[in-house]
């Protein structure tokens, strides 16, 4: 699993527990920010009582969203406690397949504070499909 730097001179090794702990801090943010939306739909115009099954669903299934995220987090958190600091792992091409820059960007670097996405700040970059 190891590699030498020299072999692969813009490879990217980083040891695989740091790695792992800033997927962990991603899917912290992503739940946090999917759970900051809750209160909004809960308070979308229109008749309550005409499609209140319907906002009930799709409440719940946001709570269901920030649960199953959160609940990766912890899982990748608790199997990262386990992993040996020598494990490398090259994250570069994995990198390029991550398209929003800011999470490109926290997810390169090994120094994490707070968010990655700063919730005061407006958005960065936007994908539709």
């Amino acid at each position: 699993m190891q590699s030498e730097r020299k072999e692969h001179p813009g490879d990217m090794d980083e040891a695989l527990p740091d790695v792992m702990m800033r997927v962990v801090s991603e899917l912290h943010d992503v739940a946090y920010l999917i759970e900051r939306i809750e209160p909004m739909l809960g308070e979308i115009a229109g008749d309550p009582q005409a499609n209140a099954a319907h906002r009930i669903q799709v409440l719940q299934g946001i709570d269901l969203a920030v649960q199953k995220t959160r609940g990766l987090a912890e899982f990748i958190d608790t199997i990262t406690a386990a992993l040996p600091g020598s494990w490398l792992v090259d994250i570069s091409t994995a990198l390029n397949l991550v398209k929003l820059a800011d999470m490109q960007k926290s997810l390169a670097n090994g120094l994490r504070h707070g968010h990655s996405q700063p919730l005061t700040e407006a958005a960065g970059d936007f994908e539709a499909f």
